[in-house]
């Protein structure tokens, strides 16, 4: 336990002095029974019956009560550590050009903005979301954060061009939820595919936001089975429509159209999902197949307002047994 005012203790000292006085009123009494006792005029018996333990109970009640109250004024911190779910996702964009085609509107880049927006915006504080973009080659633009603002503004800033490797934005998205870079040999990959051990991350997810067309190595399928192998799920959102479009590249007219039978064989391999955007509750499904693993949070919580009503719980129990025992308060 921790305290935000420490000076507020020094007003402990008020307690022994309480105690001092409360000391010389109780031998005054007892001088003043023994006289009257003395005089016959209260009976010996009656002034010692069996109760002497009684008429300190209260105050010890109320030095009690005062000692809590004093502790509260001092503003104590606690620790408790409070079972919590936690989880990464990382949203992985396919940004290259084919993502320009306006066969959703306004496009297909901007259509897989707002929809992983939505996503970022209903995450709880226990997941983590980050941001990987990919087209040949893959970046990491954001880490896992539980801070959805940076995780919107990373989106907002993605564009489309260049070619389209799955294969590099599922590796690095990998690489990503592992918190450092992955080396994988294209050979291993080839001859073990799941077999390639990178550990294990089973409250993690890859949201796979793409239309599906591949155009670069390594093969998808394979870093499929080795996210599938590390207990990662890929949960495919189809970016697109199957009658696809026309999208102009380096002055060429280039026919694109969504490959949702690669994006489904990539999503069955881990387990995952694949649905196509535009289903208002795909997003929800992606976060509630989310295997969270529940971890205990260390939290610091200010704990004032628990010693100020046991002081005044004190209190009053001692007000109440002096009133029932003596017929008055102190």
């Amino acid at each position: 336990m921790s305290l935000g005012s420490p000076w507020m203790l020094l007003w402990l000292a008020v307690v022994p002095l309480l105690l001092l006085a409360y000391v010389r009123l109780v031998r005054r009494r007892s001088r003043r029974a023994d006289r009257l006792a003395s005089e016959g005029l209260v009976p010996i018996t009656a002034s010692r019956r069996g109760l002497r333990w009684r008429r300190h109970v209260p105050f010890a009640l109320f030095a009690t009560a005062l000692v809590l109250v004093c502790i509260g004024l001092a503003r104590p911190t606690m620790s408790f550590a409070l079972p919590q779910r936690q989880g990464t996702v990382i949203l992985a964009f396919d940004v290259s050009n084919s993502m320009r085609a306006d066969d959703l509107e306004p496009t297909r880049i901007q259509a897989a903005k707002a929809a992983a927006t939505a996503f970022a915006e209903r995450q709880p504080s226990s997941i983590r979301v980050g941001v990987v973009a990919f087209g040949e080659s893959a970046v990491t633009v954001l880490r896992p954060t539980a801070v959805k603002a940076e995780v919107v503004a990373a989106i907002r800033r993605l564009s489309a061009g260049g070619g389209t490797s799955l294969g590099q934005g599922l590796f690095t998205s990998l690489s990503t939820i592992a918190g450092k870079p992955l080396q994988i040999d294209e050979s291993a990959l080839e001859s073990e595919g799941g077999e390639v051990d990178i550990g294990f991350f089973g409250s993690s997810a890859i949201v796979l936001l793409s239309d599906g067309e591949n155009t670069s190595r390594p093969d998808p399928l394979q870093l499929a089975e080795v996210a599938s192998a590390a207990g990662v799920r890929v949960h495919a959102i189809g970016i697109g429509t199957p009658e696809g479009a026309v999208v102009e590249v380096d002055g060429f007219n280039v026919a694109t159209a969504l490959d949702e039978a690669l994006l489904t064989e990539i999503a069955d391999v881990t387990d995952g999902s694949y649905n196509r955007a535009g289903d208002s509750a795909t997003l929800q499904r992606v976060y509630d197949s989310v295997d969270l693993e529940l971890a205990r949070v260390e939290r610091e919580r200010e704990v004032t307002a628990l010693f100020a009503a046991a002081g005044g719980l004190v209190l009053a129990l001692g007000s109440l047994l002096s009133i029932a025992w003596f017929g008055r308060v102190i």
